[in-house]
């Protein structure tokens, strides 16, 4: 790599939310069952963001970057997150779903803001630019399939919201 810059917590931060959404989603499905509503959906989710995992995992160990180290925490807090909003109902997953996939966009826009105005990191651009489409890609259908309407919504959106700021803090340095 010929970054002027270190990566590394950029990667780190990347790698875990996507991590933890693959658990989101595994813990929506072990709730809601591969016939529930939007299980179809939600299982189409979850794998492009296990293909999402995978691709920052090799380049977790292609540029010697350390993961967090809270990712047994993501693990649990994401499946209980999941299987929690899933509990509440399909609509509520589905608010899940559109709060974090929002958060997500505004995070790597910011981050592609900032690697576009260096010039430095292509490879790494490019992967952000191509899963943040997909992000936006779930946040649209969650809204379609009916988000929004959850009771609560405005409440259940910003928490979760506030909580995914709160992980990208604290990943990017633990």
């Amino acid at each position: 790599m010929t970054a002027t810059k270190d990566r590394s917590e950029m990667i780190r931060v990347d790698q875990a939310g996507e991590f933890g959404a693959t658990r989101i989603y595994a813990g929506q499905l072990a709730v809601m069952g591969e016939r529930g509503p939007h299980s179809a959906e939600i299982r189409a989710m979850a794998e492009q963001e296990a293909g999402h995992r995978a691709e920052f995992d090799a380049l977790i160990a292609k540029r010697g970057v350390r993961p967090t180290l809270l990712q047994p925490f993501w693990n649990v807090a994401g499946y209980a997150l999941g299987a929690g909003t899933a509990l509440l109902g399909p609509k509520a997953a589905m608010a899940c779903t559109a709060a974090v996939e929002e958060e997500i966009d505004l995070h790597y826009s910011r981050q592609l803001d900032e690697l576009e105005a260096d010039g430095d990191d292509p490879e790494l651009a490019d992967m952000i630019h191509r899963f943040r489409e997909d992000e936006r890609e779930h946040r649209d259908a969650a809204i379609a399939h009916g988000a929004e309407e959850t009771p609560g919504y405005p409440l259940l959106h910003a928490v979760i919201r506030l909580g995914c700021k709160a992980a990208i803090r604290i990943s990017e340095k633990i």
